[in-house]
């Protein structure tokens, strides 16, 4: 039986499965980027002269849209070391799942 791989994929430089990227820094580095769009939109509406709990409501609603599109880079790194990730563990699950039918060739 022909092995095929599926282009989607990625792959190593040695021909094996490429291990994926790390998800925590862009993960820490989205995090904090809303955080601090949040605070500093809330500082900016409280400073306009919003009582303080109205301030954090619209920093918060006006902070997802600017957070979309300010941090685009960043979120768009994440997706791509989440999906790099399921791959990776995807694959590894139809190996062992391979290993335990006796299809795979026993590699030693």
């Amino acid at each position: 039986m022909a092995e095929t791989t599926d282009p989607a994929t990625p792959g190593a430089p040695t021909g094996g499965p490429a291990t994926p990227p790390p998800v925590w820094p862009p993960l820490v580095l989205y995090t904090l980027g809303r955080l601090l769009i949040t605070v500093a939109l809330v500082a900016v509406i409280w400073v306009a002269g919003l009582p303080s709990f109205p301030a954090l409501l619209f920093g918060l609603l006006l902070s997802m849209p600017v957070s979309h599109v300010l941090l685009r880079g960043v979120r768009d790194r994440l997706t791509e070391a989440l999906a790099a990730r399921s791959v990776a563990r995807r694959t590894a699950k139809e190996d062992l799942r391979a290993r335990l039918s006796g299809d795979a060739p026993d590699e030693i």
